[in-house]
């Protein structure tokens, strides 16, 4: 009896044993696994960081948008002014319409890291956005009228934004 006692101690002790050594694997395959699938996320995030940064930059090139371009374009006549290529006369814009559409560009420069919607009046009318106020750099200007210019409803964008 006392033979039977020990074994099964001795069972229960190995059988222990095997189970905490089992779950160690599995828990340390598991960790391995969840590596690789952050590591596929990440870069799954930073190629379409990559691919926003891209289409960005070829939407600021293509509106003349580039610091470069708005430098010289202040120094000309001192304010930007870009129009959307569609239906620029089709549109009749009422008062809620422009309410809605500065509100939604406020919301675009306050959640844009490089703007400051506390800096940067905004005024529509029609459809026409006029941009006013300080920014930090002339790209910060291009940013900004692009913001604008992706609105929905807006048909042109004047900016007397000025480089602080």
């Amino acid at each position: 009896m006392r033979n039977l006692f020990i074994a099964l101690l001795l069972g229960i002790i190995i059988g222990a044993g095997g189970l905490w050594y089992l779950q160690q694997e599995r828990g340390a395959t598991l960790v391995r696994e969840a590596e690789q699938t952050a590591a596929k996320g990440q870069k799954a995030v930073a190629d379409a960081a990559a691919d926003v940064k891209r289409s960005v930059a070829a939407k600021l090139e293509a509106l003349e948008l580039r610091a470069q371009d708005i430098r010289e374009e202040l120094e000309r006549g001192g304010k930007i002014v870009r129009r959307k290529a569609r239906d620029l006369g089709d549109t009749v814009s009422d008062a809620a319409a422009d309410t809605a559409i500065t509100a939604e560009i406020k919301a675009k420069l306050a959640i844009d890291p490089d703007l400051s919607a506390a800096t940067v009046s905004v005024n529509t009318t029609n459809g026409r956005v006029t941009l006013a106020g300080t920014v930090s750099s002339p790209e910060a200007i291009g940013r900004a009228v692009l913001l604008a210019l992706e609105t929905k409803g807006v048909r042109e964008v004047m900016s007397t934004l000025q480089v602080k």
